[in-house]
């Protein structure tokens, strides 16, 4: 029981409610990954968050349904909407809110599609957003329009 206490007494409330819930798991060097149902599983070897004390570090998140494991349809805006909700998913369960996101890295597979890409994305970031990039790149996992990768921080 000691063992347990200690280890308990080292996270934060936010992870600590998230490890009961299954949505924390503590490794080495001060690492805890973030991991939710409310965001698809990784389709490959990776955390779908990984926070570092006050830094919350989300994996690249394409427009797949958690529910189904499929790629949303209807286009770049569907597509930017399920990936910002996904993002927003895995912030949560780590303890953090849109409000928190510092950094952001955007991949599309057309920047002809950057304006569309942009009205979805301003809905999630009012006021002062985050530092950002969008990049053009050939291919995107499960060839899906957008990937949407960020960088969350708290004091």
């Amino acid at each position: 029981m000691r063992r347990v206490r200690g280890w308990f007494m080292g996270l934060s409330a936010a992870c600590l409610s998230a490890v009961l819930a299954g949505g924390c798991v503590t490794g080495g060097a001060g690492r805890t990954v973030v991991s939710t149902p409310d965001a698809p599983a990784a389709i490959g070897p990776y955390s779908q968050g990984v926070r570092v004390g006050g830094t919350l570090y989300v994996a690249g998140q394409i427009a797949l349904d958690p529910r189904t494991g499929r790629l949303v349809e209807g286009g770049v805006e569907a597509q930017t909407r399920r990936a910002m909700e996904n993002v927003r998913a895995i912030l949560r369960a780590g303890g953090f809110g849109l409000e928190d996101v510092v950094q952001v890295q955007v991949f599309l597979a057309d920047l002809g599609d950057y304006a569309r890409f942009n009205e979805v994305y301003a809905e999630f970031f009012r006021g002062a957003p985050p530092a950002r990039a969008v990049v053009q790149v050939s291919r995107i996992p499960r060839d899906a329009l957008v990937e949407v990768m960020v960088v969350a921080a708290k004091r």
